[in-house]
């Protein structure tokens, strides 16, 4: 399966957009040229497939040999990939307002400014409350145990990402116990279970028409999503009206602009009021700039 992206499309440029890549489902190579992860077509197929450029494309190859994928499936596999990818995303606006500032102008000539995300806003949502409070490593060690424990074999021996299904099932105690998650046990079982009752459609995000501050609003009434990770899942939505700011962002920030000193995220938060509904995404790629070069 082949995809045509637009000419500013750079899959390094995305898979190292954030740490996403470093957590299961998803792997990618040191040199994170090509991204692997496990796609749900239904709760009884998931295809295990390796995406890679070349020659200009977009290349999806299915790894679990036995799965065989009608016409339909493979479509709905490109659907996805396109959306994980952000490939329709259109940052014509955004690359303009890059190239009026020198430090800027990297961003559009490396083709950056995509943001990898998950296949589901499920998946998205819940290694979004993982990072919170917590150590890289111990967001991975959260993440590595709720898809080998709670995820689906495939015939290749990979684990898909969990439903809402089979977490909802669980107790808190046994996630405590089992998935390491601590606090967030309560908070990633109430989700699970409102989406299973159809208390909530966290899936109509990506393509809801209500404003980023309806969206952030619903986003923080999920028990477990304060502003640094509602801001954070804005972004992965294609909205980059809030900065998601955390102790990484805070130093990051006072390294690049304050010489080492103490900021206030008020400071920050006005340094980055000029760029309007692009701010966000300004603001990671300040941050995450040395992962590009």
């Amino acid at each position: 399966m082949t995809i045509n992206p637009p000419f500013n499309f750079d899959l390094y440029s995305t898979i190292n957009s954030h740490g996403w890549f470093d957590l299961p489902p998803f792997q990618t190579t040191e040199q994170k040229d090509e991204l692997q992860t496990i796609i749900s077509l239904s709760k009884q197929k998931h295809v295990h497939v390796r995406i890679r450029e070349a020659n200009a494309l977009i290349g999806i190859v299915p790894l679990n040999k036995t799965v065989r994928l009608s016409k339909t499936e493979k479509e709905k596999i490109k659907n996805i990939v396109r959306s994980m990818l952000r490939i329709d995303e259109q940052l014509d606006e955004f690359y303009l307002l890059c190239k009026k500032e020198k430090h800027l102008r990297w961003i559009p000539k490396r083709h950056a400014g995509r943001i990898l995300r998950s296949p589901t806003t499920f998946e998205d949502i819940v290694k979004m409350m993982f990072t919170t409070n917590c150590s890289w490593a111990l967001t991975k060690i959260m993440t590595e145990h709720l898809t080998r424990k709670l995820g689906t074999k495939t015939s290749d021996g990979k684990f898909s990402f969990p439903r809402p299904e089979a977490i909802a099932t669980k107790s808190e105690k046994w996630l405590r116990k089992e998935i390491s998650c601590g606090y967030r046990a309560p908070y990633l079982l109430k989700l699970c279970r409102d989406i299973v009752n159809k208390k909530i459609d966290v899936e109509s995000f990506r393509n809801t028409d209500c404003s980023s501050e309806d969206l952030y609003r619903k986003l923080r009434s999920i028990k477990g999503i304060g502003h640094y990770a509602a801001g954070n899942i804005l972004k992965l939505l294609g909205r980059y009206d809030y900065l998601g700011i955390d102790s990484w962002v805070r130093k990051r920030f006072s390294q690049l602009h304050k010489n080492g000193r103490k900021v206030s995220d008020t400071s920050i938060e006005e340094h980055y009021h000029r760029y309007g509904s692009w701010r966000g995404l300004i603001c990671l790629m300040e941050i995450t700039a040395d992962w590009h070069a």
